[in-house]
């Protein structure tokens, strides 16, 4: 999951046509300090106040214990009053006026517990993640280096280098589709398909079952993966659709892939771990300027991605992420990029984030190392929202922990293929080996 800086809006209520998401209130009182601590070291643009409301959950917690003794006690008397008038009818007329008395404070008392139950659930739904014991506060940890670096022999970027060779026109894709689109033609597509071919069976190797999802999504669902409509300056992050803007195009097949848990108790292999890897096309609105990001491939609207997605036994999450982090590093290492695996901080980890990887590779055109995967663990962030749960050893239902990773996200991957393996001297591009099969044995571009 590339991270995307969210405001999280204390007001927010999931889409009415999700369940509540599973609030477990107990577990945050218990741990407030975590929770404030994981608040202020993700910097969230939203701090005060959500802090503020986090300070109130202990107070609207006994006011709702106390709601719910009064109310109880107020239906204990009813129903004694309701008995004595069945036994003696003749004091109806002397009881109703107390029924009639008590009636009226239960839905005064229903009302209250209502308005206080919808705002702890808010407050709830809009806490981030707590925070694993080894994430940094500031700065990325760079936990391993992936191969050597490379000897570049030009000072080109992928965009001139591609577009000089006939590989992608983006002038025409302005036209036709606007700012941070493309047409990849010829090997440059040949080469999209042999990535995405490559990771898919890579994955398929490692166990993970092969799934094409929707990119196509009910707005609730990307709200409950952690997804917000807006960013931190308020601006467009997903293409929103459908005839009231109640659908959106997702950012990545994380989304649909975690969708395929909603409501739904499910069945582990007896790994503990359910392994999906999914392609899509991925959307971002990415408004804004952003620099030398804006040419090229690297930061665009629409791309081709390859998404690992796992659930698994809350025991598991910590070795799932590292295996995620392993089949990622393999990926970058098998096609010969200089790059380096990094422990990304609090101040960079979306609101699901527990613990998060980023690989970045070198791309000389640059000048700079380019994020090209991550993978996090969401614990049961994600899950408590979708009501995603299994049966432990002990037949009890729990909530899943869900796990995300780049397989493949395949423009930037392309960015860094043509930007180091270029040679001025033949104006040629060599294919990684991995990828040779899967363009028909063609070794140069």
């Amino acid at each position: 999951m590339i991270s995307i800086k969210r405001n999280l809006s204390t007001t927010h209520i999931l889409r009415n046509f999700l369940r509540k998401p599973a609030t477990d209130i107990k577990f945050v009182l218990n741990n407030h300090d975590l929770y404030k601590d994981s608040i202020l070291q993700r910097e969230l643009i939203n701090t005060d106040s959500l802090l503020k409301e986090l300070d109130e959950l202990p107070q609207i917690y006994s006011k709702l214990g106390a709601l719910d003794h009064d109310i109880n006690q107020i239906q204990r008397n009813r129903n004694q009053l309701e008995s004595q008038i069945k036994s003696n009818k003749d004091q109806l007329n002397v009881l109703l006026p107390q029924i009639q008395d008590l009636k009226s404070k239960y839905k005064t008392l229903q009302r209250t517990k209502t308005d206080l139950t919808s705002k702890l659930e808010s407050t709830y739904t809009s806490l981030p993640n707590l925070l694993h014991s080894s994430v940094p506060a500031n700065e990325p940890e760079i936990t391993q280096w992936i191969n050597q670096p490379i000897k570049i022999n030009h000072k080109s970027n992928h965009v001139d280098i591609m577009i000089k060779k006939g590989l992608l026109d983006l002038e025409q894709a302005s036209m036709t589709s606007g700012a941070s689109s493309y047409y990849l033609i010829g090997d440059a597509a040949m080469l999209e398909r042999a990535l995405i071919n490559y990771a898919i069976n890579m994955a398929q190797t490692h166990n993970f079952k092969f799934v094409l999802p929707p990119s196509l999504t009910r707005l609730g669902m990307i709200e409950a993966c952690g997804f917000r409509p807006r960013d931190m300056n308020g601006e467009e992050q997903i293409y929103k659709t459908g005839k009231d803007n109640d659908m959106g195009l997702v950012a990545t097949a994380e989304i649909t892939l975690a969708a395929m848990g909603y409501n739904k108790i499910m069945n582990l292999p007896s790994s503990n771990i359910q392994k999906y890897v999914g392609l899509s096309r991925s959307y971002r609105a990415e408004a804004g300027a952003r620099g030398k990001d804006t040419k090229g491939l690297y930061r665009v609207h629409e791309f081709s991605k390859v998404e690992l997605f796992c659930w698994c036994e809350p025991r598991m999450g910590d070795e799932a992420l590292e295996s995620l982090k392993s089949f990622q590093i393999d990926i970058i290492q098998s096609l010969g990029l200089y790059g380096k695996v990094l422990n990304m901080p609090a101040n960079d980890l979306g609101n699901p984030a527990y613990k998060k990887y980023d690989i970045e590779v070198w791309m000389p055109g640059r000048e700079s190392f380019g994020e090209v995967s991550s993978a996090s663990n969401c614990r049961d962030f994600q899950s408590r929202r979708l009501n995603s749960r299994f049966k432990d050893r002990e037949e009890k239902l729990q909530y899943l922990y869900t796990l995300n990773g780049t397989a493949m996200a395949v423009p930037r991957v392309i960015v860094a293929i043509v930007e180091n393996f270029y040679d001025e001297t033949t104006n040629m591009i060599k294919i990684p080996k991995p990828l040779i099969s899967y363009m028909h044995g063609k070794e140069y571009i």
